[in-house]
This record gives C-alpha cells, structure tokens and sequence, in this order.
C-alpha cells in the first residue's frame, strides 16, 4: 500500500528574471551566443510562482537588479536554517554582487547576516534534511565553508564530493524528499560520498543520468508535492510510485543558465 504522504507549509523567497541572461559561461550549460527569451523566461518563472501560492506556500520576493542576470537564481544566495542565514561567497566574480542584494533582504526582514570567508553558494551546495546539512564541494563551495557553515549554524555538516561538471551543485544532484528521505543521482557523487549516502538513506529514491540531465534533482518538495520538471517524466512516475505527488513546472528557458526549479527558490527556516 502507498503511503500517504502529508504536505508542510514553506516559506520561500525568490527573485523575478526580469534581466535574465546568458552573458558568460560558468557551467556546461551556459552558451552566451545562444539567445534567450526573457519574456519567456518571466512567464515560466511566474508559472512555478503560482504553484507555490496555489499549495499554500507563502512567497516573498527579492527584487532584481540591472546587470546582474542570475540573480533569480535564489537558492544560491544563502542557506537558512533555525533563523540563522549563512551567506555567500560566489565562485565566479560575476555573481559575487548578488550577495550584497540578498544580505541587504534578510537584514531589512530581521536577520542577521554571516558573510563566508571562503566560496559557499547557499542553497546551492548546502541542502538541509531535518537532523544535519548536507553539503557539496568539488566544483563551487569549498570544504572550508562546510566548516564554517556547521560553526556559524550548530549543526552537524556532511561533506558530499561532487564529480560531475553537469551537475556543479549539490541541488542539480540531490533534493529531500520530507525529513527522513532524498531523492539523487549515485554517479554524480565520488565512490566515497555514494556509500555516506547509502548508509544515511537506504530507502532514497535513485534517479539516473536523463533524470538528471532533464533537471529532474533540481526539485522541491513539500513532504509531498515534489514541483517538477516536466521532462523528467521517469523520475516524476517513480515518486508517484513512493507516494508524491508531482507537480510539473516547466523552467526550460531557465535551464539555458544551468539552473531549474529549485536553484529558483530559497528556503527560509
């Protein structure tokens, strides 16, 4: 018998794509000669947007700014757990103006703000399950801001090595599915880090490669809803299949910048 799976209500925080564009190239997927519709682009980002609010998930915005085009890209500006907000340090140079915007948020709406000495990029590499953080490392954030993240938050950090340039961070690879389960992909982690996660979640949910590769892990689910890309079509039958319901959300246009669904979206603790 399927079990039924119970929803939590989410607070997420999020950034319109109102100067989106593919001006440099900082993973596989960004190619600057290939054009970019950013009224598309606006449209698919208002879709996810409604989804959220038509599941009763509370959505606050952060607004854009001229010359910085990932800044939709939420996820990536901060980790938030317990009230407690660990910023960022971008890899790249052209991302590092972002931080100040989102700091700038979370400090007009009571928080205070820890700046990482050493490249962390959020959400992106740091990825919470309920007991402890998980947290990528191998092409963006570094295992020095792991550690800075488990002595700024207080609570326990497990590194998790990243192999796959394709899948730069650990949201492109990985996403919870509730507070005891994940969904990822095995390959795009070292041997190493495949047995840390056998052994932390024996009933996960595998994806493959096309799940991947069809932004299929970069996913957010509300202990049942898992918001979705829609070419991930196995995967999505696979949660069914555990008890999920998927919520397909098309961010095609937003994958020409490597990101999806969940790089869209920070989560406030």
């Amino acid at each position: 018998m399927t079990e039924r799976r119970v929803p939590r209500p989410r607070r997420f925080l999020v950034c319109e794509p109102r100067h989106f564009a593919v001006q440099y190239a900082i993973n596989p997927w960004m190619h600057p000669g290939r054009p970019v519709d950013v009224d598309l682009a606006r449209e698919q980002w208002r879709s996810l947007v409604r989804a959220y609010e038509d599941h009763d998930h509370t959505v606050e915005r952060v607004e854009p700014v001229p010359g910085l085009p990932d800044m939709v890209f939420a996820a990536n500006a901060a980790f938030v757990v317990g009230g407690r907000v660990f910023g960022s340090l971008f890899h790249a140079r052209q991302r590092r103006p972002e931080s100040e915007h989102y700091d700038t948020w979370f400090k007009a709406a009571g928080y205070d703000v820890y700046r990482p000495e050493s490249v962390a990029e959020g959400e992106g590499d740091l990825v919470w399950t309920g007991r402890y953080v998980l947290a990528g490392t191998g092409f963006r954030t570094t295992p020095e801001a792991h550690r800075e993240a488990q002595e700024f938050l207080g609570r326990p950090v497990i590194g998790l090595r990243l192999v796959d340039p394709y899948f730069y961070h650990l949201d492109t690879a990985l996403f919870t599915l509730d507070d005891d389960n994940v969904c990822y992909y095995p390959e795009a982690f070292s041997p190493g880090s495949r047995e840390v996660l056998r052994r932390l979640f024996p009933k996960a949910v595998l994806a493959t490669r096309a799940d991947a590769l069809a932004f299929g892990l970069n996913s957010v689910s509300d202990g049942r809803h898992v918001f979705i890309a829609p070419r991930a079509e196995a995967l999505a039958g696979r949660l069914a299949g555990h008890g999920y319901v998927p919520v397909p959300v098309d961010l095609s246009e937003l994958h020409k910048a490597g990101g999806g669904i969940k790089c869209c979206t920070q989560e406030i603790r």
